[in-house]
């Protein structure tokens, strides 16, 4: 493969002459910058394969603002060129807001070698594939490195900006934080996002985070060894090595007690893990996504989550707004479900008759789009010729609508609270029963029980 034209842009010469030291021997040609004048000059006179620039320049050294205005100007030159920025921990939001300008990944300093020369490479490599394929990423044709992505049914306008940032960050490296309520469908946007960046041929692990109790939790994320403890006959590989060289994902993440914050938090800062009853340190190069349906700045405020942690998730935060807010999605949705499972069941319901697409359109969703899949599957149990009617989709009118109104009336605590003491009377107060009933494990649950002071 050829050298790849870089050009750096700093206006510290210590930073210059140290990336210069790292990468002359890594197959790069160096062009150094130290102004937004020169970085266009630069881009104006000469072809690169990618951009390494600081976003703080003389003239402001703590915002970033002349970097930021520089994205525009770039990207009018040559669209398909990766601009990385760097940063520090104090900037952020500075290179979230790159990344949203335009910005394929950022690079924080003090930076890891090894990180920033895998960035670096793999946005080279994805720009060289988009400019072979003569195409670039479009509202509905989205190529990475030669593939297509899988299909997002969302035409409304409440998702065209979850569309604009999803095809912005899922070639990039960057840690993304999806929030939403319970059924949004956060997994298969991480699945969207694994699917598009360079890790595709690689593994997606998912794991529900917050329903890992203390027994489990570090052998199920970093595994063990032989005789680590009772039970443990064999070596155990963990989902962070099951991901190595692919994305995991991290499902319920506000869930996880304080401890296990801490020990996911090294992991994904150094890269480097220690199965259970080993000293032997491994590393794994995993990108990271996370998702979760409560708010986690709020949890961070109140001492419930590790401000730390946070940062390290949510480079890119993508929320996914609730199914109501997506009316002109619900008919897209039901018929892409309807397609879906149709064959499962003989294939001879094709359609929905009128009434019940209205009756779709006015329910309320509380569950979102899983409580739709469920809905239209039921209905292809119950119905009786080619077309859904109204009644085969057992929908209460009202029903759904009054629930979610008492909902919304309620602090986050207080909704918490009446759902499980819900589930548990439906349950006779069987623990196990409402747990899974409710997405928890056991022990999750009796952490929320002592919380709100319940007893089962």
């Amino acid at each position: 493969m050829p050298e790849s034209r870089l050009l750096i842009a700093d206006d510290q010469p210590d930073v210059l002459a140290a990336l210069r030291l790292l990468l002359k021997g890594q197959g790069f040609q160096l062009h150094m910058a130290r102004s937004p004048a020169e970085i266009l000059a630069a881009v104006e006179a000469h072809e690169f394969d990618a951009v390494l620039m600081d976003l703080n320049y003389a003239r402001d050294t703590t915002s970033g603002r002349e970097g930021l205005d520089l994205l525009a100007s770039m990207a009018a030159l040559d669209a398909t060129l990766p601009i990385l920025v760097m940063t520090a921990w104090g900037s952020v939001d500075g290179a979230v807001e790159a990344i949203r300008r335009g910005a394929r990944d950022y690079i924080q300093k003090p930076w890891d070698n090894a990180r920033l020369l895998t960035t670096l490479r793999t946005q080279i490599d994805l720009a060289r594939a988009v400019r072979r394929s003569g195409k670039l990423a479009g509202e509905n044709e989205r190529l990475v490195a030669g593939r297509e992505l899988p299909p997002l049914i969302a035409g409304s306008r409440a998702m065209e900006s979850v569309l604009r940032i999803l095809e912005r960050v899922a070639p990039s490296d960057a840690s993304v934080l999806i929030t939403g309520e319970h059924g949004t469908g956060k997994e298969v946007v991480a699945r969207w996002l694994h699917a598009g960046s360079l890790r595709a041929s690689r593994p997606f692990i998912a794991v529900n985070a917050g329903a890992l109790g203390e027994g489990v939790f570090e052998s199920e994320l970093f595994g063990h060894v032989k005789g680590a403890f009772t039970d443990a006959r064999a070596d155990r590989i963990g989902c962070f090595e099951l991901a190595d060289g692919g994305t995991l994902f991290l499902d319920e993440i506000a869930n996880m007690p304080a401890a296990q914050q801490a020990k996911l938090l090294r992991v994904l800062q150094t890269g480097e893990l220690l199965r259970v009853g080993s000293s032997k340190l491994r590393r794994v190069d995993v990108r990271a996504l996370a998702a979760t349906n409560a708010p986690l700045a709020q949890l961070t405020a109140g001492g419930a989550f590790r401000e730390d942690l946070l940062y390290r998730l949510n480079t890119v935060e993508i929320h996914l707004p609730p199914l109501r807010e997506r009316k002109d999605d619900i008919l897209r949705l039901a018929q892409h479900f309807l397609q879906v499972r149709s064959p499962r069941y003989g294939g001879k319901v094709v359609e929905f008759t009128s009434e019940a697409a209205k009756a779709l359109q006015e329910h309320r969703w509380p569950g979102n789009v899983r409580e739709l899949e469920h809905v239209v599957e039921r209905a292809l149990l119950l119905a009786t010729g080619p077309a859904i009617r109204a009644e085969d989709l057992v929908l209460r009118p009202g029903g759904a609508v009054e629930r979610s109104s008492a909902l919304e009336e309620m602090t986050l605590d207080e909704a918490e609270r009446f759902l499980i003491a819900r589930a548990l009377a439906r349950t006779n107060n069987n623990v196990s029963e409402a747990a899974q009933r409710l997405g928890l494990s056991r022990s999750a649950l009796y952490r929320r029980l002592a919380r709100h002071g319940l007893e089962p």
